[in-house]
């Protein structure tokens, strides 16, 4: 199986959001959200420590459409669909193919916080992955410390699979433990 030639959907909607790959022109809304958030973003968001120029969020939106294409990293962007607004980035990264296995990364902005966005982004993803890329296995890691994203998880029905101790150099320099969450065919879905 050669990843290029998997024909994938662009995009999924939800129930309120539509996800899709980036598109050129993408990154001053992405470029905004990260604005907008770098202080909630910066604990645990390596490309959150300074603020990013325009043209960084641009050429980051580009190279990952480029990814998109080539199917090495599927990063997709999060949209109201009722106004269209810029909500958070999200996708399936670490692929691998042969094994069909997946992680699901995301970030939400700061003002679309506490509203269940990001819960159904990853739901909508996971079926996204379960359906049209027959994934066998998708995973959420997360810093221990990191009770918002592990809760995110929980809620999505993932199970905890594991702690891997001081496993991951947060972005405070330190050690962290990580925890590995999963949903594998047979057993959720």
């Amino acid at each position: 199986m050669i990843p290029i030639m998997l024909d994938i959907p662009e995009s999924l909607e939800t129930e309120r959001l539509l996800i899709r790959a980036p598109l050129w022109g993408d990154g001053a809304a992405v470029n905004e959200g990260i604005g907008e958030s770098l202080n909630e973003l910066k604990p645990w968001m390596p490309f959150a420590q300074s603020m990013p120029t325009l043209e960084e969020s641009e050429q980051y939106v580009r190279e990952s459409r480029v990814d998109f294409l080539k199917r090495s990293m599927l990063n997709m962007h999060i949209f109201n669909k009722a106004d269209g607004t810029f909500i958070g980035c999200s996708g399936l990264h670490h692929i691998d193919w042969d094994i069909r296995a997946f992680e699901i990364g995301y970030w939400i902005r700061s003002s679309c916080t506490g509203q269940g966005y990001i819960t159904e982004a990853v739901n909508g993803i996971t079926n996204f992955a379960i359906r049209e890329l027959e994934a066998n296995r998708i995973e959420i890691r997360c810093s221990a410390r990191n009770t918002r994203s592990a809760a995110v998880a929980e809620r999505a029905g993932f199970k905890l699979d594991g702690i891997l101790r001081k496993s991951n150099r947060g972005t405070d320099g330190e050690l962290h433990d990580s925890k590995v969450y999963a949903k594998v065919r047979g057993a959720e879905f």
